[in-house]
């Protein structure tokens, strides 16, 4: 298997929305975006399948170490390897790949968090850094398209956020800030039950705001020359604002189930979604044309 395969097969199973976002792109920023995302699965896993605190902090280490070897030009891992190209084409930063690990070894340090501030910090490690890389690959024209990348990282990690919240509180962790399940009535403990009460759903009802708030943003901030660029991230939140649509429709029942879209439907979602972006660019260069003539 080569390095490019392992990244394919990594992410094919993961069945994340993101590989349905990744069969829209040319070939060789498929392979780089593949690439970055098996990265983001091996270090995740590193934290949600090793029991050990202290042996998941050493992978996490070697891992680091791995980042240095990859930007040294002399990977050792597939992955590594994968991404050694990627690198190279698209300038991405390798304090970027240091942040991504930081913000999973929060996962080892922190098991609740105070406030949204601290919050915030978590998603941007491991959301908006990611975002900020893959608008790097994808390409852009405006600086703009950067901010745009950030607070859509942050939309989509708050939708896993309550997409999970049962799933993570048996584990022990808690993603919802502390002071706002105060301010609603919410101890902890009742994220580990079967049912929401109310005040569960509409504490659950206000952070599905928020990230609805984040996606509002993250598209006001796109310029229109980026889109067609940007169009795979534009495909991952069509696919993500459903799923949040499909949490609300339920009732924010999140507790009783972990609500999913089926493979078949993540791929209409972007099948029709990168149809009406390619309308819009046209429409778009049309506008252009229009107006320089």
């Amino acid at each position: 298997m080569t390095p490019e395969q392992y990244c394919q097969d990594k992410a094919a199973r993961s069945g994340s929305s993101f590989y349905y976002s990744f069969l829209f792109l040319p070939e060789e920023q498929r392979r780089a975006i593949t690439a970055l995302y098996a990265f983001c699965r091996e270090v995740d896993d590193v934290v949600d399948e090793c029991q050990e605190p202290d042996i998941a902090r050493r992978k996490l280490d070697w891992w680091r170490e791995e980042i240095a070897r990859v930007f040294a030009g002399n990977p050792n891992h597939p992955v590594g390897k994968a991404l050694l190209p990627a690198i190279e084409r698209y300038n991405l930063p390798e304090e970027h790949f240091r942040e991504i690990i930081d913000g999973m070894q929060m996962d080892l340090d922190y098991d609740a968090y105070p406030t949204f501030t601290e919050l915030s910090l978590y998603c941007y490690r491991v959301a908006s850094v990611v975002g900020l890389m893959a608008a790097e690959i994808f390409g852009y024209q405006d600086r703009q398209t950067t901010r745009y990348a950030h607070d859509l990282g942050m939309a989509f990690q708050l939708t896993n956020i309550l997409r999970d919240v049962h799933e993570d509180a048996l584990r022990g962790r808690v993603y919802i800030p502390m002071d706002e399940m105060r301010r609603f009535g919410v101890e902890p403990r009742e994220l580990q039950m079967p049912q929401a009460s109310e005040r569960l759903k509409s504490l659950f009802e206000f952070q599905a705001r928020r990230a609805r708030d984040y996606y509002k943003r993250a598209f006001e901030r796109l310029p229109e020359v980026d889109r067609p660029a940007q169009r795979s991230g534009i495909i991952m939140a069509a696919i993500y604002q459903t799923l949040l649509d499909e949490i609300e429709a339920d009732g924010y029942r999140v507790l009783e189930r972990r609500i999913r879209l089926t493979p078949i439907r993540k791929l209409w979602i972007a099948w029709r979604t990168a149809r009406l972006e390619k309308r819009r660019a046209k429409l778009y260069r049309k506008q252009l044309k229009g107006a320089s003539s």
